[in-house]
């Protein structure tokens, strides 16, 4: 059970802020989840999170998989081989650009394996928010999609360079 402290708490104060609290055991729980997912197919969050990006957005060229995933060019090198290696993902020349390359996932194999590990979470977030009205619907959603924002925001700036070392 999560611990639960009262919004608006000023800093300081020994009482963690509920929404820093909450989005740190929300980060916790999705990345376990994440993690626990990825090793029951031999592959680390970060390749699982690749062919999930890879199965929603259609193919993509290294480049854009490493901005979207917030790695290096070399990383996704790396991570694309092993992709590649396990049967997972294929790179696939652009027909219209020899210079350009595509990192294709097989979305039907994904669909088998993954279906069946996805489809309770699905089926228990639909069974939370059924009784949820809505415009409590409407707030989770804009809660959640301003929050994945933020998240990729923050996420750029941890993985740029500083000067500070930080």
């Amino acid at each position: 059970m999560a611990r639960r402290a009262t919004d608006g708490n000023p800093p300081g104060s020994g009482t963690p802020d509920l929404g820093d609290l909450l989005g740190r055991e929300l980060s916790t729980a999705v990345v376990m989840f994440h993690e626990a997912v990825a090793a029951r197919r031999g592959l680390t969050a970060t390749e699982n999170k690749a062919l999930d990006l890879l199965a929603r957005r259609g193919p993509l060229t290294s480049g854009d998989l490493a901005r979207q995933l917030g790695l290096t060019p070399g990383a996704v090198t790396g991570l694309v081989d092993r992709l590649s290696r396990a049967g997972y993902a294929r790179r696939s020349p652009d027909a219209t650009d020899r210079r350009k390359t595509f990192v294709v996932a097989d979305v039907e194999r994904l669909d088998a394996e993954m279906g069946p590990v996805f489809a309770p979470l699905g089926a228990a977030i639909r069974e939370l928010t059924r009784g949820y009205t809505t415009a409590q619907l409407a707030t989770v959603e804009h809660f959640v999609s301003n929050v994945v924002v933020i998240l990729q925001e923050q996420t750029s700036r941890v993985s740029a360079p500083s000067d500070d070392g930080a």
